[in-house]
């Protein structure tokens, strides 16, 4: 998985970040005051993208936080089986199976020949939306 780092201080809520090795996606940060004897800590709340836990990190605001780089890619539904919907990547036509999205709206528009975005962080990726 590609990263980049940044300062716990300059995170903003809706950005990316790795807790513990998973992508999140941040939905609060806190930021302590420094103390007599140490630099202001940042507490970010975030939401994981692929499992949905919650989780947090404090850090002082100027340590490095993994950011991820996410790639976001094209591709064709090519069947939906169930609780899985097979996808054809547009650029490198590889075939993979990705699970129906939780969303009900996002996953009442999935049928064959339908393009679709989605995410990819790693090997992990996800359906994000539908195009057109």
């Amino acid at each position: 998985m590609d990263i980049k780092f940044e300062k716990a201080g300059r995170i903003k809520p809706g950005q990316w970040v790795l807790i513990d090795g998973a992508v999140c996606k941040v939905t609060d940060v806190q930021v302590s005051s420094p103390g007599k004897h140490g630099s202001a800590k940042v507490r970010i709340t975030a939401v994981g993208v692929f499992d949905g836990q919650k989780r947090q990190m404090l850090k002082p605001s100027g340590a490095d936080v993994e950011v991820p780089i996410i790639k976001r890619k094209y591709g064709q539904v090519l069947a939906v089986m169930g609780d899985q919907v097979q996808i054809m990547d547009l650029e490198s036509y590889e075939t993979f199976e990705l699970p129906l999205p939780e969303e009900k709206e996002l996953a009442s528009k999935l049928e064959p020949g339908v393009e679709i975005e989605y995410m990819e962080a790693g090997e992990y990726r996800k359906i994000s939306k539908v195009k057109g």
